[in-house]
């Protein structure tokens, strides 16, 4: 777990990023801070650690079944990861619902091809300081959140696309 200052740093980066605009929202002022470590369980394989995806760009998408924004993004989130994925990029779908089954059927029915990993307890979304569905955030290959979206705008997804290809570069 990360310790208290550590948590304020964060939880102030996302109250900044909410109250930068509304929809989605990036903070990219966040490039010395590692992001916080987790493990969690996915729906389909065994347990995800975010340390061991170092050296990789990561995105970590939180989401629900409930949240409709939620679900009109996963689609493209799923053809970005397909794009990029051979080019060392990962994306992890933080399912926050409580029933498993319900995060299971949904990536299912959408055909998703990362990982859904399940954070029922929702300690995770919790040690992020999150309470926007969905609410992404971007890694760089050495563990740095570099970038914080929360909410879904259409039309995001060519940011997030830009931000990928700019941290695969680097």
């Amino acid at each position: 777990m990360i310790g208290s200052t550590r948590r304020r740093m964060i939880a102030g980066a996302f109250l900044a990023a909410c109250a930068g605009a509304a929809g989605a929202t990036e903070v990219a002022a966040l490039a010395a801070h590692v992001a916080p470590d987790f493990t969690l369980r996915s729906a389909t394989g065994p347990a995800v650690r975010l340390q061991e995806q170092r050296g990789r760009v990561v995105m970590v998408n939180f989401w629900a079944t409930w949240c409709g924004p939620c679900r009109q993004e996963m689609p493209h989130l799923n053809r970005l990861y397909g794009k990029y994925r051979e080019a060392g990029f990962t994306l992890l779908g933080v399912n926050i619902d409580e029933d498993p089954e319900r995060a299971v059927g949904l990536a299912a029915r959408l055909g998703l091809q990362f990982p859904v990993l399940l954070d029922t307890d929702k300690k995770v979304s919790r040690l992020y300081d999150l309470s926007t569905m969905p609410s992404t955030v971007l890694i760089d290959r050495d563990g740095r959140l570099r970038h914080v979206h929360l909410g879904y705008r259409e039309g995001v997804e060519a940011t997030y696309e830009r931000q990928v290809r700019e941290l695969l570069k680097e």
